[in-house]
């Protein structure tokens, strides 16, 4: 790997810590470029390039997995969506059901007691949503099916 390589990594690592950090923040596609010390145009491509999905898609991602665990808490939907920096419950709506499969309301009506009883990094991890395509048709771990 050549040095530049490995500068635009870190530049990138470093908005994405910015994400999973200030997730809950109003945070744009320049906003993030900048921290990366990148255009935008030129940041996006290479976070895809790097990470396989859009920032704004990663963004979207940590904000729908940390609604999952305020949801499972008995958050509602709309204190959940509000708080991890959604503005439109309705593209919160859609993202989350996109992401794990089932709305936001049958998600926090289902029963978590598997999760409550896993340790919080364990849970983290087993819970992470993944897209739902036919690639990753499975949703969740949580629902006991295995992710490839």
């Amino acid at each position: 790997m050549k040095s530049r390589d490995l500068e635009n990594l870190t530049q990138l690592r470093r908005a994405r810590d910015l994400i999973d950090r200030e997730y809950a923040s109003p945070l744009d596609v320049p906003a993030m470029a900048r921290h990366a010390l990148m255009s935008p145009g030129h940041f996006s491509r290479q976070f895809r390039a790097a990470y396989g999905e859009t920032p704004y898609s990663y963004l979207m991602t940590r904000r729908v997995e940390r609604a999952m665990a305020l949801l499972r808490g008995g958050t509602s939907v709309t204190d959940a969506c509000m708080e991890v920096g959604c503005t439109s419950l309705g593209s919160f709506s859609s993202r989350f059901s996109e992401l794990v499969g089932e709305s936001p309301t049958a998600y926090r009506a289902r029963e978590h007691r598997a999760v409550r009883a896993m340790p919080a990094c364990v849970a983290k991890v087993r819970t992470r949503p993944v897209r739902n395509t036919p690639a990753a048709s499975g949703g969740i771990a949580e629902t006991g099916q295995d992710r490839t």
